[in-house]
């Protein structure tokens, strides 16, 4: 008898847990299973581009006014992927919109120490996640962290615990030459991101579907986007760069074209925010369009 209430014990038991396996969360570290995964490629123009621009947006996100500066250390992950795995998915300009992001920011303050470059067969699935793990290890209150991703979006339905119908990617890869196509969801993004200490977080990202990344966004982050949640982001040559980095990295904050407000009464030096180089790359750009998120009070000097 004993031994029948025993197996009846277990058999419960065994019942009751299947459904708790059954639901377990997938681990966020990895890559995560998804269905009706869709790939939407960057566009090149070969030729075709708009070259230097000079218009004005419909609205400003710059106010003109200076938040709160960095008082601690500047971190940054810069990613550039123009070659994927195979040469079906290659880009032309991505890597080079990581190097141009690199020359800005180490023209801005940020030490070669402190940031991640990751380009091509460097920037795979692993590679980002530890680098915004290192960083993580690393920042604190105070501090700034820039994340700017240049590549290939994605769309389906994935298992990153968030509660839209269709999410976002942005696509890495596995790490090998002959591999597979990798995709960072913009629920997983977010929770990689979760936890830092300093609310002075700045998103960059260049692909198609953009506008979908608004998972990340914080008190005190910015998000800058190539497009609307369903659009299409371009490259050419004649920038050499994708169109929206063109304008926001190399003309907005190189060049420091994007510099409509003097913050420092000195009409000699350049001092562009975000927003500002943010409204001169959506008041640029032809045939996308730039959308920002921004919970930074007033203006975020690099």
């Amino acid at each position: 008898m004993k031994r029948l209430i025993v197996a009846v014990l277990v058999a419960v038991l065994v019942i009751a847990l299947v459904p708790l396996v059954a639901v377990a969360k997938p681990d966020k570290d990895k890559p995560l299973p998804a269905a009706n995964v869709e790939l939407v490629k960057k566009v090149s123009l070969h030729g075709h581009g708009h070259g230097h621009g000079g218009g004005k947006p419909s609205k400003y996100a710059a106010t003109g006014v200076l938040g709160e500066e960095c008082t601690g250390e500047k971190y940054a992950i810069i990613v550039g992927i123009s070659d994927y795995p195979g040469t079906g998915n290659d880009l032309n300009y991505s890597d080079d919109d990581a190097d141009d992001m690199y020359a800005a920011l180490t023209g801005y303050g940020y030490t070669a120490g402190n940031i991640h470059l990751l380009k091509d067969l460097d920037a795979s699935f692993g590679n980002i996640q530890g680098a915004i793990s290192d960083i993580k290890g690393k920042e604190g209150e105070g501090d700034e962290v820039v994340f700017f991703f240049s590549g290939h979006g994605a769309r389906g339905l994935a298992m990153d615990d968030d509660k839209e119908k269709i999410d976002e990617a942005i696509v890495s890869h596995d790490g090998s030459e002959s591999g597979e196509l990798a995709y960072i969801w913009d629920g997983q993004l977010r929770d990689w991101f979760a936890g830092f200490d300093t609310s002075r977080i700045i998103f960059v990202f260049d692909t198609c579907l953009a506008g979908g990344m608004t998972d990340v966004k914080g008190a005190g982050r910015v998000i800058n986007m190539a497009t609307t949640e369903s659009g299409t982001a371009y490259e050419d040559d004649q920038w050499g760069n994708g169109q929206f980095s063109y304008y926001f990295v190399d003309e907005g904050m190189r060049q420091g074209l994007a510099d409509k407000y003097d913050h420092d009464n000195d009409a000699n030096t350049q001092d562009v925010t975000v927003e500002e180089a943010f409204d001169y790359a959506k008041a640029n750009c032809k045939g996308q369009k730039p959308t920002i998120s921004d919970s930074f009070d007033n203006d975020l000097l690099l």
